[in-house]
């Protein structure tokens, strides 16, 4: 897909790779470190990923977060994925959202019961 941004991201925006996955810092951060993490093959959503491919995301998760920790020492972490416009999917290349927490900032995640 010649079109997507995830698919045609530059090399020197990659912070970590490895065979089937990439991670990089987001363009609009939620927070300080805020990194999205996606498989190089364009796949519309988590459900369509390859187990591999999951693997590797989970794998390369493991390696951000030693990453933040050193560079910015947050105090917790939301991470996830938005499936579908419904839920807030804006780019249609799976990515999973890695954002740093810190004692009192503004954001928050929020569920509803």
């Amino acid at each position: 897909m010649n079109d997507c941004v995830f698919c045609t991201l530059p090399e020197t925006q990659i912070l970590v790779e490895n065979e089937l996955a990439r991670a990089f810092f987001d363009k609009y951060p939620v927070s300080a470190g805020h990194v999205l993490i996606v498989p190089k093959r364009h796949t519309a959503n988590l459900f369509d990923a390859t187990k591999e491919e999951m693997a590797s995301i989970g794998d390369l998760l493991r390696k951000v977060k030693e990453q933040l920790d050193e560079q910015f020492h947050p105090d917790g972490y939301n991470v996830g994925v938005n499936v579908g416009e419904a839920a807030g999917q804006t780019v249609f290349h799976l990515h999973v959202h890695v954002i740093p927490r810190y004692h009192g900032d503004a954001g928050s995640v929020q569920w509803h019961s």
